[in-house]
């Protein structure tokens, strides 16, 4: 199952120019994460006129000053392509992952402010995937990047979230966690403790070291880190979809463990016998069928009515809407 998301109006450089200069309001919408971050430019009527990208951006991973560098460079990129300055920015909502701490958040927020827009709000990437999984309305995230978190909103507007624990104490599903199966996988292929798997060519190839004996060496270097050992899920994935048999059984497991999040979201916010839009976001998901079949029969045993369905916006826009509305909100005080 390919995610299909709602068509953006694309327009020419020309275009753009003349969108910007039409316009009277200018806002940014930032998604950033342990991999990477994305922003983009839009203006009243939510038309992305730029975005830009940069690295990660989550401030547990990367630190506070770096991911705001980060911000500001996606940001800058975005503005660059859509012909305007980030002066012109009225308002903004960033959203990252590794903020759900308020004094995390508002340290964040405080550094940001160095953009010079007006209104500024820093929000968890999770809030922002969630309001682009529906555009508001009651339904469920899962996010599956570098990390996992699942998220979700009923109809009475109660939220909760299940996941979100880092690579230590969680992130089950997640990139990371399907790297660290992979190497595992490799390890036991290796002592003759599990099945033969194509992944040990993979992971001696990613890591670059001629013996899967030296893997060890390898992925515990001082300069090795949590986003290059996550790098290597990709290769899992890849390698699912080649029917390795130890590969396949990771990716399923993943679906399941995300399903177990998921399911955890459901009973907090009593849907289970509510119909709500399941929706997904993240580089994990490009394993389409193979994670998504796992996971969405999972989940369907306690919530019969639930739909799965791509996002209605990707997260940077989601998060400019947002700004948006927080401008209307703050115009009519």
């Amino acid at each position: 199952m390919k995610a299909k998301r709602e068509p953006v109006r694309l327009q020419s450089k020309s275009a753009k120019r003349t969108a910007t200069t039409r316009a009277r309001t200018l806002v940014l919408g930032v998604d950033g994460g342990g991999s990477k971050t994305r922003a983009v430019v839009c203006d009243e009527r939510q038309n992305v006129l730029g975005e830009g990208t940069s690295g990660p951006s989550n401030p547990l991973r990367v630190g506070v000053s770096e991911g705001v560098k980060a911000v500001r460079e996606a940001a800058e990129r975005a503005c660059q392509d859509a012909g305007v300055r980030l002066l012109e920015i009225v308002a903004a909502e960033v959203g990252l992952a590794g903020v759900k701490r308020a004094d995390i958040r508002e340290r964040v927020r405080s550094a940001l402010m160095e953009l010079g827009v007006k209104s500024l709000e820093v929000v968890t990437d999770a809030d922002i995937a969630l309001y682009g999984a529906t555009e508001g309305k009651p339904g469920i995230i899962i996010i599956a990047g570098t990390g996992s978190i699942c998220c979700g909103v009923n109809a009475r507007g109660r939220h909760a979230c299940a996941g979100g624990w880092g690579p230590v104490a969680g992130d089950e599903g997640s990139g990371s966690w399907i790297a660290r199966r992979g190497l595992q996988a490799v390890a036991r292929a290796t002592d003759g403790r599990g099945r033969k798997t194509s992944l040990t060519e993979l992971a001696c190839d990613y890591f670059k070291v001629a013996r899967p004996e030296d893997l060890s060496t390898a992925v515990y270097a001082p300069n090795v880190t949590h986003k290059r050992i996550a790098g290597f899920g990709r290769h899992v994935i890849e390698a699912a979809r080649r029917r390795d048999p130890a590969a396949r059984a990771i990716v399923e497991e993943a679906g399941r463990e995300l399903a177990s999040a998921a399911i955890a979201v459901v009973r907090k916010l009593k849907m289970e016998r509510e119909r709500f839009q399941l929706s997904y976001v993240g580089g994990v998901f490009a394993a389409e069928s193979l994670i998504l079949a796992p996971l969405t029969e999972e989940v369907l045993r306690v919530a019969r009515r639930a739909f799965v369905a791509p996002p209605v916006l990707a997260p940077a826009e989601a998060a400019a809407r947002m700004a948006g509305e927080q401008l209307q909100l703050a115009l009519a005080g």
